[in-house]
């Protein structure tokens, strides 16, 4: 998943944003320079994982990637083997493991069916070749950072586009599978103004073909072959690979080399969707308005004026002359609303890690929207978020450790400990026993064990200590002093209707924030498992805000009813209803992969299951926190608004 983007400021803040898909695709990373080519200088193919794609309206079938030379599919490989070549953090991360190949291609030297090498492949290899030819898995290159890939028609649109990476081979309509081993590379180059001699890439395309050839192979051979080349699951079958360069000059300047692969399928149902999700918004707000705000300065005004009024009743109930009664609703639980909740120590924890991961993903959706993740910074996503996480362990350190402050919480210690390695260390978990499955499958999507402990040794060593110092620096601090004084026995909880009990309004709190984000997660989803260039964070921002705005809106009104119905245990219900979107999200990511995967390996359903329920599990304590903080800035603000005898 790749990205980039770009933001004005001022009053067209809001156009400029809504505009941001059509001119993200000029603004690059600073420090990502153009190479310049001489002619018959040589310009490095570079091979990457082999991984299965998809089409808009395709299914797929597997979610494992291979290493370009892996011992089975015996691809031709440069003297010496293909040698790795320098990659980010995030971008081994993200399962990229790009190598040096055995191609040669000079600038603007044209190449016709040159011969790379013979190989043989044996009944096993051919059985497991054709089984991944029918998952429809492509090959993935890199000419001078641009993925090669192939024009595609949308037909939605009638628009044409580069669709990264192109197929192994191809199940035919006769139920024949034919095996790619040529390929005709087109490459569009643009020259550099005022550089005479000087070039630059711009555009790679590859056209692969099956082609068995039977004599010796010459310049003409390849477009004279016309049987295809079909791997034998029975016996040997001798397979030889060509391949044939092609320079092409463009008008395609550098600057917009990108254009061509920053495709959007349906763009109209994204705007449908912004337009809905705006609305409901808008519509959740005003509503929130016009029952809390005013309800609550009726309410304030009354219980003040009642405090200004001293009147003694034998039967416990102090009536004024314009008939309005003493203490009624959620004034009534004023002793009782800063009770400490149950399991403080968790949800302190919880509240830490998902401040750092709010304000994680906040900046890394800024960073993405002004454009500093660019495309051609391959991993410059992932390498990001694992940077601001490790740097923000300060903050989530200082929120824990000031929260479970000011919940008069005791096992200090405990806090200052759990905080940088309970859920840290669920997720590395879950992520290394799913390593396990890739491990076992020899699949290249598994992160190689130096790069675990190049984590490992980000966490303990940077993450750990920077949480220690945010927690110190909170114990020291004095404690949030609640406005009103907690009694010190508990008030009784009536019974409350069913809407307000804890499933049903969990469900319902949770409903609508994910509502805000549901077709933009499905775009994000789609680009993760079909291998596609995700760079709409224009759309992503907006939807972040409204996904925010609901959050905190549903969930204040809940509180609000909770404290009305004289229910002041609202910390934990505000954290776990907020929460929920997660469970919603788990929910969809099932039905994804019931409609659009059709996934053949058990590995493959446990790997999509566990990163699902990953990713769900990191949303449930993001928007669980966005919903417990406005519900406590709430809460806080009302009952300071009046007067405590």
């Amino acid at each position: 998943m790749q990205l980039q983007s770009h933001a004005p400021s001022g009053a067209t803040l809001l156009i400029s944003l809504l505009a941001l898909p059509q001119l993200t695709s000029a603004f690059y990373l600073p420090g990502v320079a153009p190479t310049s080519y001489k002619q018959d200088d040589a310009v490095p193919l570079y091979v990457n994982a082999i991984r299965p794609v998809g089409d808009a309206d395709s299914v797929l079938h597997s979610v494992l990637s291979w290493d370009y030379y892996h011992p089975t599919f015996q691809f031709c490989a440069p003297e010496g083997g293909g040698q790795p070549v320098g990659e980010s953090l995030g971008s081994i991360l993200f399962g990229d493991r790009i190598k040096t190949s055995a191609f040669e291609l000079k600038m603007k030297h044209n190449e016709t069916c040159k011969k790379q090498c013979e190989v043989t492949y044996g009944k096993n290899a051919a059985q497991f070749i054709n089984q991944q030819i029918q998952e429809g898995v492509s090959l993935n290159w890199l000419v001078d950072g641009l993925p090669a890939g192939q024009k595609t028609i949308d037909v939605l649109s009638d628009t044409e586009f580069t669709n990264p990476g192109f197929l192994l081979g191809e199940q035919l309509d006769d139920g024949r599978i034919k095996f790619n081993n040529h390929y005709d590379i087109v490459i569009e180059y643009h020259e550099v103004n005022g550089n005479d001699g000087q070039y630059r890439v711009v555009g790679v395309i590859v056209q692969p073909e099956s082609r068995k050839y039977t004599g010796e192979i010459g310049p003409d051979t390849c477009n004279t072959a016309p049987d295809i080349v079909e791997l034998s699951e029975t016996g040997d079958t001798k397979v030889r690979f060509t391949y044939s360069v092609y320079w092409i000059e463009s008008s395609t300047a550098w600057a917009t080399r990108w254009d061509k692969y920053l495709h959007v399928y349906d763009p109209k149902i994204q705007w449908f969707s912004l337009i809905n999700s705006s609305v409901i918004v808008i519509f959740l707000v005003l509503t929130v308005m016009s029952v809390l705000v005013r309800a609550l300065k009726k309410d304030i005004a009354r219980y003040n004026r009642l405090d200004q009024i001293n009147l003694d009743d034998l039967s416990g109930t102090s009536v004024l002359e314009d008939g309005v009664q003493e203490d009624s609703g959620w004034k009534l639980v004023h002793g009782d609303v800063f009770r400490n909740p149950s399991h403080p120590l968790l949800l302190s924890v919880f509240l830490g890690n998902g401040t750092q991961l709010f304000v994680m993903a906040g900046f890394t959706i800024a960073f993405a929207l002004l454009g500093f993740l660019s495309p051609s910074n391959r991993g410059s996503l992932g390498t990001i978020m694992v940077l601001l996480y490790t740097v923000l362990g300060f903050v989530g350190g200082y929120t824990s450790a000031r929260m479970y402050k000011s919940l008069q919480g005791e096992k200090w210690k405990l806090n200052i400990i759990l905080t940088p390695l309970l859920v840290p260390g669920i997720v590395f978990a879950v992520f290394f026993l799913l390593d396990l499955f890739l491990w076992a499958e020899e699949s290249s999507g598994a992160v190689p064990f130096t790069t675990m402990l190049v984590l490992i040794f980000i966490w303990f060593l940077i993450s750990v200590p920077l949480s220690f110092a945010g927690s110190w620096l909170a114990f020291r601090a004095p404690a949030i002093e609640p406005p009103v004084r907690t009694n010190q026995i508990p008030r009784q909880i009536p019974p409350v209707t069913t809407y307000l009990k804890p499933i049903p309004s969990m469900l319902l709190v949770g409903l609508l924030p994910f509502g805000a984000i549901f077709v933009e997660l499905y775009f994000i989803m789609t680009s993760i498992w079909f291998s596609r260039i995700y760079y709409m964070f224009g759309f992503l921002f907006l939807c972040y805000g409204l996904m925010i705005i609901t959050c905190a809106a549903v969930t204040v009104l809940l509180v609000y009813f909770l404290l009305c119905a004289e229910n002041y245990n609202w910390q934990w219900r505000a954290f776990l209803a907020a929460g929920t979107s997660g469970g919603y999200i788990f929910l969809n990511a099932l039905i994804y992969w019931v409609t659009k995967l059709s996934l053949s390996g058990f590995a493959g359903s446990v790997l999509y299951i566990g990163y699902s329920a990953l990713i769900s599990f990191l949303f449930f304590i993001l928007t669980g926190t966005i919903g417990y903080f406005a519900s406590w800035l709430f809460v806080r603000k009302i009952y300071s608004s009046i007067k405590i005898d």
